[in-house]
């Protein structure tokens, strides 16, 4: 069985994924045109993060509208789910609009990528970043990380079984 605490794959350039113990960089980006989020607001609570390579390509959409249909167990968990991609705030807004998303996609658009490269997962030959996850707890450690090849859907099994790992008084038997 693996250890979701610790368990982290290395496949960014650059100096790699930032892996499980890595206090998670602090950032703030554009929600919407006109309004930023800032990580420390999460500050408390745990943090998934959800870096994908870019809005209305057919894995990011299944990825994005997998994770709007399981919000419910992360919230069970008092995670909030945030969405980063290079893409722009227009971009994310008319994303969001047409899946029917209901949490967060931050532009991670000027300076380009800046934060997923703070997270070792930009890919500068691409112009995007890599499909990976981040599971922050509420000290703001990342206690577990993924990533998977750019054309896969990683799923949400990891992230529940990380924030089962953050709340084990409330894991199933």
């Amino acid at each position: 069985m693996t250890d979701h605490k610790t368990t982290h794959k290395t496949r960014a350039r650059d100096g790699g994924v930032l892996p499980a113990g890595s206090r998670a960089p602090a950032f703030t980006l554009k929600s919407t045109p006109d309004q930023s989020v800032s990580l420390s607001e999460f500050l408390g609570q745990p943090v998934i993060l959800a870096f994908y390579p870019a809005d209305w390509s057919l894995v990011c959409s299944d990825q994005m509208s997998l994770y709007n249909e399981v919000l419910p167990e992360f919230r069970r968990y008092g995670a909030e789910l945030i969405g980063i991609s290079v893409d722009g705030a227009w971009c994310h807004a008319a994303f969001a609009s047409a899946r029917k998303l209901h949490f967060p996609l931050l532009a991670d658009f000027e300076p380009k990528g800046a934060v997923a490269r703070s997270y070792g997962v930009y890919r500068a030959a691409d112009g995007f970043t890599e499909r990976a996850l981040f599971v922050i707890n509420p000290e703001g450690v990342i206690t577990w990380s993924h990533v998977s090849p750019v054309g896969v859907n990683p799923g949400a099994e990891g992230i529940l079984a990380a924030l089962e790992a953050l709340h084990p008084e409330e894991s199933k038997p």
